[in-house]
C-alpha cells in the first residue's frame, strides 16, 4: 500500500505523516499550526540532515515513532511534548573538527541542527511518552487511551 502514495507526501521538509486516503477522518488534524518552513530558514549545507527521516505507526497500543540517528548519541537528542499534543525530536550533529594536514576530498555527511515536530491525536497519553536509543535508532513510544465506543440505540418509527 506504501508503494501507492505519491513521493509528494514523503519528502517534504515539515512533519512526514503520510496521507492514508483510506482511514476514517478524526478530529486531529496533524498538520494542524505546522506551515512548511520556507528554504531560507533551512541552509544548504545543512538540509540533508535536517530532513531526519522518521517513521510514525500506529499499533493496538501505542503510536511509535522511529528515527535513524546515526552517529548520535543520547545526549545530544532532545524529545519534548509540549501542552497541545505536540511530540518534538530534535538534535544536533557536530562537525568533525579540522586538522590543517588533512586533505578533504569528498565531504557527503551532513552536520547542524534538526528539528522534527508531530500533533498527537486525542488518544494519546501525554503523561506517559517513553524514549529509547540504540545503535543510532531512537524510538518513542506515546501510549494510548483506550477509545470508548459509543452505544446505538435504534429508536422505533411511530406513524
Amino acid at each position: 500500500m506504501m508503494a501507492m502514495i505519491p513521493s509528494f507526501f514523503n519528502n517534504r521538509r515539515g512533519s512526514s505523516i503520510i496521507f492514508d486516503p483510506f482511514s476514517s477522518f478524526e478530529a486531529w488534524d496533524p498538520f494542524k499550526d505546522f506551515p512548511f518552513p520556507s528554504s531560507s530558514l533551512i541552509p544548504r549545507e545543512n538540509s540533508a540532515f535536517v530532513s531526519t527521516r522518521i517513521d510514525w505507526k500506529e499499533t493496538p497500543e501505542a503510536h511509535v515513532f522511529k528515527a535513524d540517528l546515526p552517529g548520535l548519541k543520547k545526549e545530544e537528542v532532545k524529545v519534548e511534548i509540549e501542552d497541545d499534543r505536540v511530540l518534538q525530536i530534535s538534535g544536533e550533529r557536530n562537525t568533525e573538527m579540522e586538522d590543517k594536514n588533512d586533505t578533504w576530498h569528498r565531504v557527503e555527511r551532513s552536520s547542524g541542527k534538526f528539528l522534527r515536530r508531530f500533533r498527537l491525536p486525542e488518544n494519546a497519553k501525554m503523561d506517559q511518552v517513553k524514549a529509547s536509543m540504540e545503535n543510532g535508532l531512537l524510538t518513542v513510544t506515546v501510549p494510548k487511551e483506550e477509545v470508548k465506543k459509543h452505544d446505538v440505540k435504534a429508536i422505533e418509527i411511530a406513524g
